[in-house]
This record gives C-alpha cells, sequence and structure tokens, in this order.
C-alpha cells in the first residue's frame, strides 16, 4: 500500500514540475535588481533558485556555527536517556539503590524529569526509604501533579498510614477527577484503615474505567466485600447488605463464604445454608463445601445425608471427605468419620486433617494417638516432619486409593483423563 502511494506522490510532482517547466518557458519573467551600483539581471526561475541557494547556504553556517554549542546538550540527553533506560530495568531487577541513583540522575533532563522522579520515589518506597520517596514527590509534584499525589497516598499506605492516604485522595475523590490508579489505591487505603463506605465507593468508577484486567479487578473487588460483610454489626444489617448485592457478586464463592459465616455467627443457620447449598448446585466449590461443614449442629443429620450424596460426583474431593469427616466427629459417628480422614489424609495431607483426627481419637478416649495427631497438626503447619500413626488392628487398612471416575463429554463419548 505505501508503494502505491510513493508512486502517486511521484506522479502528481512529475505532472506538477511539467506543467511548471511549460509554463516559466512560455514567459520565463525578467528580474532586474540594482543597489549603490551593483545590479544583477535574472529570469524569474533563475531568482528563485539563486534565492533557495542563498538559503541553504546561510542555513548550513548556521548549523555549523551552532554546532559545538549543543553538542553539551546532545551529550546530556543521550546520557540522561542511558541513565533513564538502566534506572528502570534497575527498579524490575530489584536492585533498587542503583534504580534511585540512576533515575536521580536521568531528572536532571527537563523532559524526562517527572517520570524519573515518580520511579525514583518507587524506588526509594521498596527499600523502606519512605522520607526519601515523599521527597521526591515533592519534586514530582510540579512536573506530574496528579500522578505524583497517587505515588504518595501508595507510599503512606506502605508506612502504615492508610487514613492519611485516604484523606490525601479525598478531595479528588468527592469530585469525581481520581485516575483508575488513584482509584484503586484510594480503595486498599480505605480497606486497610476501615473505612468501608469509601472503598466500596471507588469499586464502581474503577470498573467503568476498565484500566485492570478482570482478575485483578474481582481480587480486590472480593476483598473489599468480604471485609464490608465481616464488618456487619448484626443480623439485619448483614442482609440488608446482602440483598442490596448484585446477583454477580452473590455468586462468588469467596463473598458467598463470608457472608454464610458471618451469618451463622448471628445464628442465622437456615439462610447461610440455603445460599452454600445454591452455589454448590451452580458450581462445585471446596472453599463452599468447608463452609457447609462449619455452620452449627443445626440439622447435621440431614445435611450430612445431602454431603454424603455429592461423594458420587466428587469421591476424590479433599475439601468434602473432610467436611464429612468432621460432621460424622459432631455425631460421633467414630469408625465413618475414620474413614473419610483416612481417605483425605492419603489424598491431601494437611494440618487440618491431622487436627480432625486428633479430635477423633480424643473422643474415643486415646489421649496418646490424639496427642500425636495434633502433634502431628503443629508439624504440618510448620512443612516439618510427622510421625505417622500406627496401624488400628480392629478397623485393618483403609482403601485409601483414589476412585476413577467416568466422563463424558456433551455426546456421551468417554473423555480420557490427564
Amino acid at each position: 500500500m505505501k508503494l502505491w502511494r510513493w508512486i502517486l506522490l511521484l506522479l502528481v510532482i512529475a505532472a506538477l514540475v511539467a506543467f511548471g517547466w511549460h509554463w516559466a518557458a512560455n514567459d520565463p519573467g525578467y528580474v532586474y535588481v540594482q543597489i549603490h551600483g551593483w545590479y544583477a539581471e535574472r529570469t524569474v526561475v533563475t531568482a528563485v533558485l539563486t534565492l533557495l541557494l542563498f538559503w541553504a547556504v546561510l542555513s548550513g553556517l548556521w548549523w555549523l556555527i551552532r554546532w559545538p554549542f549543543g553538542a553539551f546538550s546532545r551529550r546530556h540527553r543521550r546520557v540522561s536517556r542511558q541513565r533513564m533506560s538502566d534506572g528502570l530495568i534497575a527498579l524490575a531487577e530489584g536492585r533498587h539503590g542503583d534504580a534511585e541513583r540512576d533515575l536521580n540522575r536521568a531528572s536532571r533532563l527537563d523532559s524526562f524529569r517527572g517520570a524519573a522522579l515518580l520511579a525514583s520515589a518507587e524506588a526509594a518506597s521498596r527499600r523502606g526509604e519512605h522520607a526519601r520517596a515523599l521527597e521526591a514527590l515533592d519534586h514530582a509534584s510540579q512536573s506530574a501533579p496528579q500522578a505524583a499525589r497517587v505515588l504518595r497516598a501508595r507510599v503512606l499506605r506502605r508506612e502504615g498510614k492508610p487514613g492519611e492516604a485516604v484523606a490525601l485522595l479525598a478531595p479528588e475523590s468527592d469530585s469525581g477527577s481520581l485516575s483508575p490508579g488513584g482509584w484503586r489505591e484510594l480503595a486498599l487505603s480505605a480497606l486497610a484503615s476501615g473505612d468501608l463506605r469509601r472503598a466500596r465507593q471507588a469499586l464502581e468508577p474503577l470498573q467503568k474505567s476498565a484500566a485492570f484486567g478482570t482478575r485483578a479487578y474481582n481480587a480486590l473487588e472480593s476483598k473489599v466485600l468480604v471485609a464490608t460483610l465481616n464488618a456487619s454489626p448484626d443480623g439485619a444489617v448483614l442482609n440488608t447488605l446482602w440483598s442490596q448485592l448484585p446477583k454477580a457478586q452473590r455468586r462468588v464463592p469467596v463473598i458467598i463464604d463470608a457472608y454464610a459465616r458471618r451469618a451463622a455467627g448471628f445464628g442465622l443457620i437456615l439462610p447461610a445454608m440455603d445460599e452454600v447449598e445454591s452455589a454448590l448446585r451452580r458450581e462445585w466449590s471446596p472453599l463452599l463445601i468447608e463452609t457447609y461443614g462449619t455452620l452449627g449442629n443445626n440439622d447435621i443429620d440431614a445435611r450430612l445425608r445431602r454431603a454424603e450424596g455429592w461423594l458420587d460426583a466428587h469421591p476424590n474431593d479433599a475439601s468434602l471427605l473432610l467436611t464429612l469427616g468432621r460432621m460424622c466427629l459432631r455425631l460421633k459417628l467414630w469408625s465413618k468419620a475414620q474413614t473419610y480422614l483416612q481417605r483425605v489424609l492419603a489424598l491431601a495431607p494437611s494440618a487440618s486433617v491431622w487436627e480432625a483426627l486428633g479430635d477423633l481419637h480424643a473422643g474415643q478416649g486415646n489421649d496418646a494417638l490424639a496427642s500425636r495427631c495434633y502433634r502431628n497438626a503443629l508439624a504440618s503447619a510448620r512443612g516439618e516432619a510427622i510421625e505417622p500413626l500406627p496401624l488400628n488392628p480392629q478397623t485393618g487398612s483403609v482403601d485409601t486409593r483414589p476412585i476413577t471416575i467416568e466422563e463424558r463429554s456433551e455426546l456421551g463419548v468417554p473423555r480420557l483423563r490427564e
């Protein structure tokens, strides 16, 4: 496409030159100049070409005169560009001291001043030199005031002063003129300071800006909403807040988990169970399975039967097996509890499983095994070696091998498991 454009341009130029030559050949014109006894006679075309040549010679002489004076500034720009590049690379590599030094030197060039000082402040903040970061931001605010304000709020939040960060961003927040980074920083600072109302207000403009990816925004939104639900003073406020949330937010597992646990804490077991069961019918979630097993002892027999019905579709789910084991412990079904807990211990050992096994042996009166399980729970949490349990000759060994499930596509064709 570009080749055709050049060809077309050359054709247009050739046509203009031919037309001009034809026009000048018929009547080349006449120019006569006389000054202080000096005179010149030229045609119009020759006079124009003479003037163009004279202008080119003067321009060349002017460039030669200026060249020595511009050599220093050119070197300064070249060195500043190199230092800016080195500083940004050092910042990405975690060499924050080198980054701060190079960026401060690069800021001596006016065109790099704002960006270099902002990056230098970020490097100083990552080193823990918050005073130096704030000093750099004072200078950067003259070139990039809004960006410097957002970065200052971030430095204050890292320094453990989220309230000051919120106060710094509040005026622009009230006027709606914050940048996307400012809205995000306001949400994080407000969340850290306990100002959950302002944190929730920052979510809508941040979502509208579309400046962050879906995953990053959803993670921030979940943090804010979970903190808001956990801060509800009573069940009435909790249910009002829950009913006001959009449907999409009420389907996020971590948010459902926060609501269910908070509702159970206020004695609202049935609403909590309804939300968890509805979510599990829509989509399987190990997090909500664990939540389902912690919702008090109300109607635990029916909940156990319902959870055991999920084993057909999820026989190797560690969270489901652990939940079943804990429910059986509450009902003092020791044999079933041991079966479930030994299976989950073989599939996915963790501190929670060892703790549940400790509760099992403590309920059976075997304090020695219970103590060993509790020690193993502590060792598992620390990443240390555990002490295996002796084989129970009465129960024998439980089959802990994973159960293979046949999966089929929408057309009924069996799928090969990876």
